[in-house]
């Protein structure tokens, strides 16, 4: 079964899906003028530069979350086992080039989680309690016509699929297998804990509790990781030339075995990178939009370029660290994989103590992940079955982490590579055919930014 799986997934993550992914979200930066590169000072400004001012949310528009809310939520269910297990994954298996192929894969779709943000905002709906939905599904049940609800539920089906295998399985068996290998707790009590307290937040208060937490305990796990990573780069300064030419050399070319490492093809290194960036920024997945739908905005493509924000700090920025870390403190090639593998990376300075801070930076990013993905959960089971239904389903999205610490982690990625398969396929379809959509909202939001600017410039 497990081979049949494996092989499914190789599929999945084959040329064709690949020329997909970068084709599209290539389109996509070229109509909008290579936005997210060249306009880089703007996206900037209307997002970090609002998040921390005393005003930001003044009239900001209709919705439940705040922006800072929104992003931290969204980041607490980007930026998690992808970024440190997924990325020493695709090292170990793919080699240091698969990392090349993260970096374009994250540039493109810049563009292309700014578009499925934007069309899920300007698509979602306020249900009778109050509560916004929106996402992939809404898009494209609203906006392609009798193609829409075909593709719509295709999507929502295989999005709870995925939902359920990265934030109840990948999510909580990494911070069970952390947890157990540092301090020697049964991962079970580790997942009976994890439900406990996510029962307390979830029931406690829905959508704002979540959001508020993750506003919380977002940033500082983030600050944490970002030290231990670099002061393992900086122990290990004089490597990093030698990294950063690998990760050129044999994005090109074959890698060799050395040492642990079997050995990679280009394909594989292309495959693996791709797979492992999109598993941790969502660009093209469609995923994070069903959070970026709830938040407060005066503007579709204004919270779209929160979008862009997100990639970058998660695979520009995180990802990246990441990847130097396991690549300059030389334990690449050593055979291990995964978590274990950055382990491995924060030992080899830290000793001890690092690998109680990474263990650290582990739970908070993988819980932080599971619990922002309820968000997700909820909208799809609002989707294909009703919002009452929330309340009775939520028990499945609260059982199933105690049954993912019983399996075996490589099972528990192959089921998450396929999740993620199905549900970009569909995706990138619907951004393709309603890029004409996003173009309107995104050239009058931009030109209402240019109009307002230039009296400013006038004055000065």
């Amino acid at each position: 079964m497990w081979e049949a799986l494996y092989n499914l997934t190789g599929f999945l993550w084959g040329t064709p899906l690949m020329i997909l992914m970068v084709g599209v979200g290539l389109y996509l930066t070229i109509r909008s003028g290579f936005f997210q590169i060249l306009h880089l000072p703007t996206w900037w400004k209307h997002t970090i530069g609002e998040v921390f001012k005393k005003n930001s949310n003044e009239n900001a528009g209709e919705g439940e979350l705040k922006p800072y809310q929104a992003l931290s939520t969204v980041l607490a269910g980007t930026v998690g086992s992808g970024n440190i297990a997924g990325v020493a994954a695709a090292i170990a298996i793919g080699g240091p080039g698969a990392v090349f192929w993260m970096w374009i894969i994250a540039i493109v779709g810049m563009m292309t989680k700014m578009t499925e943000v934007t069309l899920a905002v300007a698509y979602r709906k306020k249900s009778p309690s109050g509560e916004y939905y929106g996402g992939p599904m809404h898009y494209m049940k609203s906006g392609l016509g009798k193609l829409g609800p075909v593709l719509a539920g295709i999507y929502a089906v295989a999005l709870f699929i995925d939902v359920l295998t990265d934030a109840c399985f990948v999510q909580t068996n990494t911070l069970a297998s952390c947890v157990k290998d540092v301090f020697n707790v049964p991962m079970i009590l580790c997942g009976i804990i994890v439900v406990g307290i996510s029962i307390i937040v979830i029931l406690s208060g829905g959508i704002k509790v979540i959001g508020d937490f993750c506003g919380k305990i977002v940033p500082p796990m983030i600050i944490i990781y970002i030290i231990g990573c670099l002061v393992v780069i900086c122990s290990n300064a004089s490597a990093i030339p030698h990294a950063f030419g690998m990760i050129f050399q044999y994005a090109f070319s074959p890698a060799p075995a050395v040492g642990g490492f079997a050995g990679s093809t280009i394909s594989l290194s292309m495959a693996r990178g791709a797979s492992r960036g999109i598993f941790s920024n969502e660009a093209g997945m469609g995923t994070a939009t069903t959070v970026h739908a709830t938040a407060q905005t005066d503007n579709p493509a204004h919270q779209g370029m929160y979008g862009i924000l997100e990639v970058f700090i998660d695979t520009i920025i995180i990802c990246t660290l990441t990847s130097l870390t396991v690549l300059c403190s030389g334990v690449w090639s050593c055979g291990d994989s995964g978590v274990v593998l950055t382990f491995d990376a924060f030992r080899s300075t830290w000793g001890q103590i690092g690998i109680i801070i990474l263990c650290i930076a582990v739970v908070l990013f993988t819980y932080s992940s599971y619990i922002g993905f309820f968000v997700e959960f909820r909208t799809c089971v609002e989707f294909l079955f009703s919002e009452k239904s929330v309340k009775y389903l939520q028990w499945l999205f609260f059982a199933l982490p105690i049954l993912s610490v019983t399996l075996e982690v490589e099972q528990i990625w192959d089921l998450a590579d396929m999740a993620v398969g199905f549900i970009v396929i569909p995706n990138m379809i619907a951004l393709l055919l309603l890029s004409p959509k996003f173009l309107e909202i995104f050239k009058g939001y931009t030109a209402k930014l240019k109009a307002k600017n230039k009296p400013e410039a006038d004055e000065q």
